[in-house]
């Protein structure tokens, strides 16, 4: 059982971040793992968080949905988890994954005013509408509650189960055309490494600048929430269009491009960020797409895709479906991409903006639960 606990966590692992271009909801993590009638279970589960985010994922329809996490810091050592628990906690923190700070209430609410993202939580908000005025709009505070399949979600304001997101603030705008610079040496979160942590290293040199989270407000000048130290001002942010992959009508991920970095995308590619398409395929797709499909660059603003396969790829105008319409590409040929146009590498396997692509057709996404033991899922009688 422990060997399944570890790979559900694993997997938990791989929604979790700070990355505010694919974040899709912002949660207090120590609220969500004393959620205790999500499953009848342990008055502490970290398994909980992954039941919200597959609630989450189900609810928008798409595979692979990251959550903002803010983590307070007593739950690094909080007794009521598992020691595997705290140590993947522990591990977060130091990758920058999750946010951990003294106040994680403030920041949630923050992250979602500078992001745009709607907020999980249970707690009351009403008296806070003057400072945030989008807390009274529909769909933007969400609790998640007890459901027959799993946790499901009630909005505060307005009813319903549908999160919804909003602009970013004129702050958060701001704050993201920058890259800043933390002077704590090994800042998961602005300038490298983790917090002194055994990953810090590794964790340095993986982060990109267009990763990092909004800095803090609280003190007037941007700040570090970790650390409390005022940021320095690193210079623009790279660049950044949000991609995603379309398999069977289903959304099963999103991505970041950047100028910095090509993506290649294909059947099992190689190389930083590469999109590995390979577990959604069916047999037949598996043999017409490539190890490396097609190759992702963004200049000067523009998407361009490059087509590296053995089979070739097609783009689809504007999104359009109708087979007269389909531009054959041809190995090493390159395209511009127009706003809404879609890159098929295989009939009913397609990539785009994210902001112009959306689940079509009635499928359940993948549970990041899936590995979970029965016992650690027990659902409270209806």
């Amino acid at each position: 059982m422990r060997f399944e606990i570890s790979k559900v966590l694993d997997a938990i692992e791989g929604r979790v971040c700070t990355d505010p271009s694919l974040a899709r909801a912002v949660v207090d993590l120590a609220e969500v793992i004393r959620w205790q009638n999500l499953d009848g279970g342990r008055p502490a589960s970290l398994l909980r968080l992954g039941m919200v985010i597959d609630a989450l994922s189900r609810q928008i329809g798409e595979d692979s949905v990251p959550v903002y996490a803010i983590v307070h810091r007593a739950l690094l050592s909080d007794a009521d988890l598992t020691s595997n628990e705290r140590m993947v906690v522990r591990r977060w923190a130091d990758d920058g994954l999750v946010e951990v700070l003294d106040q994680p209430g403030d920041r949630m609410l923050e992250v979602a005013d500078l992001l745009g993202l709607p907020v999980l939580t249970r707690a009351r908000l009403d008296g806070l509408v003057g400072r945030y005025p989008w807390l009274g709009q529909a769909g933007r505070v969400l609790a998640p509650v007890p459901g027959a399949g799993g946790p499901v979600f009630i909005a505060h304001v307005g009813g319903g189960q549908d999160p919804a997101t909003g602009s970013r603030s004129p702050a958060g705008v701001k704050l993201l055309s920058r890259q800043w610079r933390c002077p704590e040496p090994g800042c998961a979160l602005f300038g490298g490494g983790g917090g002194g942590g055994a990953f810090a290293d590794l964790a340095a040199v993986d982060r990109a600048p267009a990763e990092q989270p909004p800095p803090t407000l609280r003190t007037g000048a941007p700040t570090c929430p970790r650390h409390g130290a005022r940021l320095s001002d690193a210079g623009p942010r790279p660049r950044t269009e949000v991609l995603a992959v379309r398999i069977g009508g289903l959304v099963r991920k999103r991505f970041a491009l950047t100028e910095t970095e090509p993506v290649p995308v294909g059947r099992a590619p190689e190389g930083p960020g590469a999109v590995t398409l390979g577990q959604w395929l069916n047999d037949e797709a598996r043999r017409w797409i490539s190890r490396s499909h097609i190759r992702l660059e963004l200049r000067v603003g523009e998407v361009v895709v490059t087509d590296t396969s053995t089979n070739g790829s097609g783009v689809r105008p504007g999104g359009s479906m109708a087979e007269n319409e389909r531009i054959a590409l041809a190995p090493q040929q390159s395209r511009v991409l127009a706003e809404g146009d879609l890159i098929e590498l295989y009939p009913g396997v397609q990539v785009g903006r994210a902001a112009k692509m959306s689940s079509d057709a009635t499928y359940t996404p993948n549970s990041v639960m899936a590995e979970a033991p029965t016992m650690a899922m027990r659902l409270p009688r209806q």
